[in-house]
Order: structure tokens, then C-alpha cells, then sequence
């Protein structure tokens, strides 16, 4: 359940910056900035595309609520508990056990991915 939001004012017309604020989202207890920037180094260098929003990356390095539960993002891929019609580009979006925060932000409600105490 989301418990606060806040983002950054920008202007439509204001041109993003890498490192710039997007916006905070807080969760369950836990706040994660999210500033823009590139997924791939590459892009980096491409005058066409621009700074995105950047989401932790949960796979490498898990972030879990109070309860046990980790959080995930709509984009990831999904693990091997994954409920839901099964196509190779399935992310944790289209999992049974995703409940959504905010934006990409989400938790994973499935009881072996808890972090245990």
C-alpha cells in the first residue's frame, strides 16, 4: 500500500537531466528516489534518446518491507513461482503476486520469496 508520493516539479518542456529527481515513493515503510537516467551505457552516447526514469534493481540487490516481502519493479523478470500464463517476455507485472505500489514499484506477495527472519 502506498503511504506518500512526491515528484519533482518539471515543466513538460524542460529537457530531463541525468541525476535529475523524478519523484519519491514511499511504501510500506521504505522511500526509494527514483532520478533519471540510462539502463544501458549506450544510449547514454544517442542524441535521440533521453535520460528515463531509473527503478532499483531488485534482482541484484533486494530491498524488503517490514513483513518480509520484497519489492519488486513491473518490469522485472519473474521468477520461478510466477502465476500467470506463461510467454517468454512475462515480467512480474503479469504475476498473480504482484501488487502494485506506485508507477513500476510493486511487492511481491509470494510467501517463498519473503525474506526470512
Amino acid at each position: 500500500m502506498l503511504t506518500s508520493f512526491s515528484k519533482a516539479s518539471t515543466p513538460k518542456d524542460t529537457v530531463r537531466k541525468e541525476g535529475e529527481l523524478y519523484k519519491r515513493i514511499s511504501a510500506r515503510g521504505v522511500t526509494f528516489e527514483i532520478f533519471y537516467g540510462y539502463y544501458d551505457e549506450k544510449d547514454r552516447h544517442n542524441p535521440l534518446i533521453s535520460p528515463m526514469e531509473m527503478y532499483p534493481d531488485f534482482t541484484n540487490t533486494p530491498v524488503y518491507a517490514a513483513d518480509g516481502a520484497p519489492f519488486v519493479t513491473a518490469m522485472q523478470k519473474p521468477c520461478e513461482h510466477f502465476r500467470g500464463i506463461t510467454d517468454v517476455d512475462n515480467t512480474c507485472y503479469q504475476c498473480a503476486h504482484f501488487e502494485k505500489c506506485e508507477d513500476l514499484l510493486g511487492i511481491c506477495k509470494c510467501r517463498y520469496n519473503r525474506k526470512n527472519e
